[in-house]
């Protein structure tokens, strides 16, 4: 089992060409993807192979895709106030289907507080409403885009409040304790389960890609029973493989990880078995 995790943001548009817009990117990865033939599997049967609960073989040559923050430009086709028009991911992620017959999906890790998208809706993207969660039932029946926990509020920094109870924002290595882990972790699933039944949230990605040893050695693994989440993503990069912690797994990022299609190439080259 070599399974890499290729991440995007939809709100990383700073142009229209690969380096600079995510959604440019993802067009061309998925045709990469395509010319290596490799398949793209729902993240949520990595972890199910990685549990034990599916064969190995069901992800062998395989990419999973995730996004994070569960913004209108994962859904919608939108028109960029500096950059114009934006094919949607989920319209991306379409086209691909429909031009080769393999069906696409991705997992978005979403922001879950209603209150805390529409301050990050001004201080982060372009103020025009572009962050309500008004899509993410329909993402959930149709299957393109399934959508999954990325915390109540992210503890980010511009908000004017958290519920990190020290206020200790821009980061989530100060979510240490369980009154913390639980508003941020625990009440976004509950949130999620109930406006998005009968779909349920299982699965969990850092903010930041950041983590601390209380999470990963207590929260998480001991808390199972409350927060219900069956594995947490990371921002590392490297493939998931048999012997990962499923309270770690790795991720790549466009952007950090790899920059160009070439880079992509020589990456998934090397996670053919």
């Amino acid at each position: 089992m070599k399974v890499p995790i290729l991440t995007y943001h939809s709100s990383n548009i700073d142009g229209n060409d690969y380096v600079t817009n995510n959604h440019v990117a993802l067009a061309e990865d998925l045709h990469t993807i395509a010319r290596l033939g490799l398949r793209i599997v729902p993240v949520a049967r990595v972890v199910d192979v990685l549990l034990g609960e599916a064969p190995p073989a069901s992800v062998k040559n395989a990419v999973a895709l995730t996004c994070d923050d569960g913004s209108y430009f994962d859904w919608h086709d939108m028109k960029h106030p500096r950059h114009g028009p934006q094919r949607g991911f989920a319209g991306i992620l379409r086209d691909h289907t429909a031009r080769t017959g393999q069906p696409a999906q991705m997992t978005s890790f979403v922001i879950v507080s209603p209150e805390a998208r529409a301050v990050l809706d001004v201080t982060c993207m372009a103020g025009r409403d572009w962050w309500r969660d008004d899509w993410w039932r329909d993402a959930a029946s149709e299957g393109v885009i399934a959508i999954e926990n990325h915390s109540w509020d992210h503890n980010h920094a511009t908000l004017p409040r958290t519920v990190q109870r020290e206020q200790n924002k821009g980061t989530f290595e100060t979510i240490d304790s369980y009154a913390d882990a639980d508003a941020e972790i625990r009440a976004a699933a509950d949130w999620l389960n109930v406006h998005l039944a009968p779909n349920r949230s299982t699965l969990f990605a850092y903010p930041y890609g950041e983590w601390n040893d209380y999470l990963v050695r207590e929260y998480l693994p001991h808390y199972i029973h409350e927060h219900r989440l069956r594995a947490a993503f990371t921002g590392e990069p490297h493939p998931v493989e048999a012997n990962t912690d499923r309270w770690l797994l790795p991720r790549y990022v466009c952007g950090p990880h790899w920059k160009t299609p070439d880079e992509l190439e020589s990456l998934l080259r090397g996670m053919r078995v």
